[in-house]
């Protein structure tokens, strides 16, 4: 087990958590079994099922993160944050049955859509549905483009060092996303702007 000096830690996390905080008390008061993919550090998983202790606050992420995840959530302690899930959207199919179909009325994540290739991204969406309830809200936070152009000075920089780390990466157009989203039967219901050129959008399914 980690030291708990060795927890991962995250700058940008504790800057965007607060806003997002705010998004999530709005469309989440009437939620109850929440799914975040991409998890990362575990510092968001804390911060809001410590905010919102009516959400059962389900972490996943890719193998390697776990350690990292497991070790915040250990520290705090919390009821309503149990093991995270192990979650690569390259094999999603496979662990669907593991994650008890349909279970969730709400899907959150920060900061992965840019990280993950377009191809699995497009996995992600496709695999939402099986995860979802009817109604089920999906709320995605991170940057943006809208009709192919960068927001931001800076975001077209950030975009540029994650296409240099790995040419599928890259700041996502918003109409390509809703464009997945639609496919997979989720309705845009907000589409809020927040601090630093980053963006909280909110679908509902059905």
């Amino acid at each position: 087990m980690m030291h708990p000096m060795d927890k991962p830690f995250s700058p940008a996390c504790e800057r965007n958590r607060d806003p997002i905080l705010a998004v999530l008390r709005q469309h989440f008061a009437d939620r109850r079994q929440v799914l975040e993919i991409g998890s990362g550090t575990g510092q968001h998983a804390v911060h809001f099922a410590t905010a919102l202790p009516h959400l059962v606050w389900q972490t996943s992420d890719v193998a390697d993160h776990l350690p990292g995840i497991r070790q915040w959530l250990i520290e705090a302690a919390l009821p309503n944050t149990p093991a995270p899930l192990q979650i690569d959207v390259n094999d999603v199919g496979d662990a669907l049955p593991a994650l008890a179909s349909g279970a969730f009325d709400a899907v959150f994540s920060a900061n992965t859509l840019h990280i993950m290739g377009w191809p699995e991204v497009q996995r992600l969406f496709t695999a939402l549905p099986g995860l979802m309830r009817p109604a089920a809200l999906l709320t995605v936070y991170g940057p943006f483009n809208r009709n192919g152009q960068f927001s931001s000075d800076s975001n077209a920089l950030f975009d540029a060092q994650l296409r240099q780390s790995h040419p599928q990466r890259g700041i996502r157009d918003i109409e390509a996303v809703t464009a997945l989203a639609t496919v997979a039967g989720l309705t845009l219901i907000e589409d809020r702007a927040m601090p630093a050129n980053n963006r909280c959008i909110t679908w509902r399914r059905g």
